[in-house]
């Protein structure tokens, strides 16, 4: 036994007072007790066994149907380490706040503790930690999303280096929920919520808002960012990490299938993450990135077999869903899967729901929670304990006009300015207005643990701590012609600029050439194969062309932007931009 743990855990036990305590061993016995479990008290339904074999569903309460950044608490002593973009609490005040609500709040349940471990077992990049719930789903979800049970404890053995997490469902209210994070001591607190990001705390809370502290005081990142693998015809595979903020594209591209016309060239791709990746400066002078996660717990809606066949094809057995609707012959559904609606279904509140129903009849962020070996790409490399070297980072947008199709920064230090100035402008699905310019640099904003001026600092450290520093570049998929059309077909084709991201990362073997621009080097439409696209010559020109006018205002909202940093702003970012300011006369 691990002395800390158990004295841990025996004081939340004091203070929560479960009827009993177990400890999670990840086993397929445990599991299939668990969903028995569940089943029987109406938590889980279980969907058509012969088209989603050992798959369920389940209805979150209506209340608790997505992460709760107003609630959501970064709680270092001092309210500068948090920054402006966080929520910040006194540790003290959170403690004596949270307190109250546990106490007691496990009464005629049990209090499971989930050890688990982020990254493949005995990596290097892989972290420990335990988190004590009182909801079965959020076990049965932790033990696709991670690597759980006794293989974690074994890991662990008698360290005291683990994140440690308490999670309650409480009452479900909101006025009771709050989840909050100690980054001084790896701690994380939450109650009230039984959602994804909420309450299965080795997603975002441990693997973004705690590890992007530990990344920054161990010389390592946590990045919200996928991985991905591209292999050419002669088969070398280039690895490639990218940001994106919600609704662009990210999933899609994590398991992205080439076109038939770009497979007969013999290109490929493979999954490695679709979420969050963890790097850090390997033996050999370069970028090495793990997937600290196990399973992918992605957007349900928009999901189909055009827009992204693998992820269709891996979530088919062994799933959970939540908030989805149901066919009457126990099938998953959801807006954007393809094909005809049902003609009747039962909607994700238990609704009978058909197409002239005015509600919609899944959840617009109803998930699956699946496991990411299941997936048809997942490269062989995926559970490798030393990870994949990253050839390139990619931050992404949805820029109407203003970021061409793809550019590439002039060096690191002006990669870490293009990441910080990353924004994506809004859409009538998300808020009813289009076209509001939202920041969100790294694709970090909600998941940074600590003040993100320090963040940037700590970028630029990266730069000089790794000798060679993967190539920098920006995406941008959805520009739009005069009547607000996709000019881009994206989706498979998104490969195609891939192709020319890896050749630009060659380092002059076979290197393709770019044009030097104020933003950075763009492609020549000639580099870009456009051959079979319904797009010409000149319309490829356009999706790379740079306006000057245009920059000039976005470098002026950038300015503005970082100034909300004030002193915790790194000089170097100023510099960059004003550079900027010059070349674009």
């Amino acid at each position: 036994m691990n002395a800390t743990l158990q004295a841990w855990v025996d004081s939340c036990a004091a203070m929560t007072k479960p009827d009993q305590v177990v400890w999670c061993d990840g086993s397929e016995q445990e599991n299939e007790r668990l969903i028995a479990e569940m089943v029987g008290a109406g938590t889980l339904e279980p969907l058509n066994p012969k088209k989603y074999p050992n798959s369920f569903l389940h209805r979150s309460n209506p209340n608790d149907v997505a992460r709760t950044e107003h609630l959501t608490f970064i709680c270092p002593s001092k309210p500068e380490d948090a920054g402006p973009t966080n929520n910040w609490m006194a540790p003290a005040d959170a403690k004596a706040q949270l307190s109250a609500l546990y106490a007691g709040c496990m009464k005629g349940r049990t209090m499971y503790v989930v050890p688990y471990c982020m990254g493949p077992l005995g990596s290097p990049l892989s972290k420990i930690g335990v988190e004590i719930t009182d909801s079965p789903y959020v076990v049965a979800n932790m033990r696709i999303m991670t690597r759980m049970g006794q293989a974690a404890l074994d890991q662990l053995g008698g360290s005291d280096d683990f994140c440690r997490g308490l999670h309650s469902l409480g009452d479900l209210s909101p006025d009771r929920r709050f989840i909050c994070h100690f980054p001084d001591t790896r701690e994380i607190w939450s109650i009230g919520s039984g959602y994804g990001g909420n309450a299965l705390l080795g997603k975002k809370c441990f693997a973004l808002r705690i590890a992007s502290v530990q990344g920054r005081d161990e010389m390592w990142m946590a990045e919200h960012m996928l991985l991905l693998g591209i292999e050419s015809p002669e088969g070398e595979t280039s690895y490639v990490a990218a940001a994106f903020p919600s609704a662009c594209g990210k999933t899609n591209l994590a398991m992205l299938v080439p076109p038939e016309s770009q497979q007969k060239q013999g290109w490929k791709v493979w999954t490695i993450g679709d979420d969050i990746a963890w790097m850090r400066k390997g033996p050999d002078g370069r970028l090495w990135a793990i997937n600290p996660e196990a399973g992918f717990f992605g957007v349900a809606p928009g999901t189909s077999m055009k827009t992204n066949p693998n992820a269709m094809l891996t979530f088919n057995r062994n799933s959970i869903f939540t908030n989805v609707a149901v066919t009457d012959d126990g099938c998953p559904w959801w807006e954007g899967m393809g094909g005809d609606p049902p003609a009747h279904a039962t909607d994700w509140q238990g609704r009978s729901w058909t197409p002239e129903s005015k509600d919609k009849a899944a959840h617009p962020n109803s998930r699956y929670t699946t496991p990411a070996s299941q997936c048809p790409s997942i490269h062989p490399k995926f559970d490798d304990p030393q990870g994949v070297p990253i050839s390139a980072i990619l931050f992404g947008g949805r820029r109407a006009r203003t970021a061409p199709l793809v550019y590439e920064s002039f060096d690191w230090n002006h990669g870490v300015f293009v990441g910080s100035a990353m924004a994506s402008e809004t859409t009538a699905a998300q808020t009813g207005a289009v076209g509001v310019v939202r920041r969100d640099p790294m694709a970090m904003l909600p998941f940074c643990g600590y003040n993100m001026g320090d963040y940037w600092k700590h970028w630029l450290k990266m730069g000089e701590h790794v000798p060679t520093m993967p190539k920098v570049f920006h995406v941008n998929w959805f520009r739009t012609d005069e009547n607000g059309k996709f000019i881009w077909p994206g989706y498979g084709e998104n490969v195609r600029v891939l192709r020319w991201i890896v050749e630009r990362c060659k380092n002059g073997k076979g290197n393709t050439q770019a044009a030097e621009t104020p933003i950075g080097f763009v492609p020549h439409s000639a580099d870009i194969d456009a051959e079979g696209l319904p797009i010409d010559k000149k319309t490829v020109e356009g999706l790379l062309s740079v306006d000057r006018e245009v920059w000039k205002g976005e470098a002026e909202q950038v300015g503005t932007f970082h100034q909300e940093f004030g002193a915790k702003l790194p000089a170097e970012l100023p510099k960059q931009l004003d550079a900027l300011k010059k070349r674009l006369g």
